[in-house]
């Protein structure tokens, strides 16, 4: 009964995802995700207790799935830069599915002011990001592959390339350009890290 919940819940919160995404989330209505979902807006509201709620959430699940890939993505490559370019290569996943993302991301974002669950939901987000930048630039410093002075900065700066490059992607709304941001985001961070 309970795995029957939770792959309810999980269809519900895609659902609720792919409805962030076409109509943005001030506009989107529980019964926008419903129909989304094919069920009724009762069992949106038997598994959530409301719009806020469903999308805390949703927020708290894809970042945690996120991360998860990201982890997943650099644990059977043996250097340093093979796991760093796993890692860039996961991240930079597809321009359908980074678009995806990036769009109800920025939109999560904007709530942060009006909900502090949402600060914190980013603020895990990005410590786990943070920690696996970490584990990859001190193993390249043991290997002598990378030559940085502050590990911290530059875990923190390793991600910042990562979202800007692809924010940067994104307002291009060019998918073409995707693979060119990469490259570039690679780029930069080896500099960064071999500097």
């Amino acid at each position: 009964m309970a795995q029957k919940a939770e792959r309810r819940k999980k269809q519900l919160l895609k659902a609720a995802f792919q409805a962030a995404f076409e109509h943005g989330y001030e506009s989107v209505t529980l019964q926008d995700i419903a129909d989304e979902a094919g069920v009724s807006k009762g069992v949106i509201n038997y598994y959530f207790q409301n719009k806020a709620d469903v999308f805390v959430q949703l927020f708290s699940w894809l970042t945690a799935k996120i991360y998860e890939k990201e982890a997943a993505s650099v644990e059977n490559k043996s250097t340093a830069v093979e796991k760093l370019e796993a890692y860039i290569n996961q991240v930079f996943i597809s321009p359908e599915e980074n678009k995806a993302f990036y769009r109800v991301y920025l939109d999560f974002l904007t709530q942060i002011k009006h909900d502090a669950r949402y600060q914190e939901i980013n603020q895990q987000f990005y410590e786990n990001c943070w920690s696996l930048g970490r584990t990859i630039i001190h193993q390249g410093q043991k290997e002598g592959a990378f030559y940085v002075e502050d590990v911290e900065q530059s875990a923190i700066t390793l991600r910042c390339m990562i979202d800007g490059s692809l924010i940067q992607w994104l307002m291009q709304e060019d998918d073409d350009l995707h693979g060119y941001y990469r490259h570039l985001c690679w780029d930069a961070i080896l500099r960064i890290l071999k500097a």
